[in-house]
């Protein structure tokens, strides 16, 4: 997926510091929840994602924090204990997990659930994981930004797709830009998908 587009570079300061130019900066006030020493010149990941939580929308700082997930710089089990001090950050530490593989995926399961369907991870069928299950049989394949890059790899989720179909399961692909430009007709197509008994057909075994 395309980087996210932040202006400036951003930095974060004490909310008693003075005399900051901010010039071609987006200076952040205030301290996360990791100390830092006088004169430390890079903050904590802990305090990254604090800041990240209050300058970004929701979606996209959640985005930010499972990318931290995912690179190992952040634990899940971390984040849920750690005394954040801001609603917005506490949010995303109950929210984050290590199940999606892209903030594409985030962005979908994420926007899933402000739309009140749950859409359940790295499930198991046919011998590989599926990037979301809605109910029993619906599921939901995500192409990123340098999906199908060959013919080859067309090949391969066309026939995963027509395997999972003959078990019974009602297939949605949807790739990075419906996604991002046209996510209300992404949650229209699920949510009537779902109006149709599609997540709740009779399937074999996910495995």
């Amino acid at each position: 997926m395309p980087d996210l587009e932040v202006p400036a570079v951003h930095v974060a300061v004490a909310s008693t510091a003075s005399r900051i130019p901010t010039d071609g900066l987006h200076v952040h006030w205030g301290s996360g929840p990791s100390p830092v020493g006088r004169n430390a010149n890079e903050d904590p990941i802990l305090n990254v994602l604090f800041h990240v939580a209050h300058c970004l929308p929701k979606s996209d700082a959640l985005a930010v924090w499972e990318s931290a997930i995912r690179r190992g710089e952040a634990d899940p089990d971390v984040l849920a204990r750690v005394a954040w001090r801001s609603t917005q950050a506490s949010e995303l530490a109950d929210s984050a997990s290590s199940l999606s593989d892209s903030g594409l995926e985030t962005r979908f399961v994420d926007g899933m659930r402000t739309a009140g369907v749950v859409v359940r991870q790295q499930v198991w069928i046919d011998g590989h994981p599926v990037d979301g299950l809605v109910g029993t049989s619906l599921v939901v394949q995500i192409d990123g930004f340098a999906h199908h890059g060959t013919a080859a790899d067309r090949r391969r989720d066309i026939a995963a797709d027509a395997r999972l179909t003959v078990r019974g399961y009602v297939v949605l692909r949807f790739d990075y830009r419906q996604i991002l430009f046209d996510w209300d007709r992404v949650v229209d197509t699920v949510v009537t998908a779902m109006s149709q008994g599609a997540h709740r057909r009779r399937v074999q075994s996910h495995r």
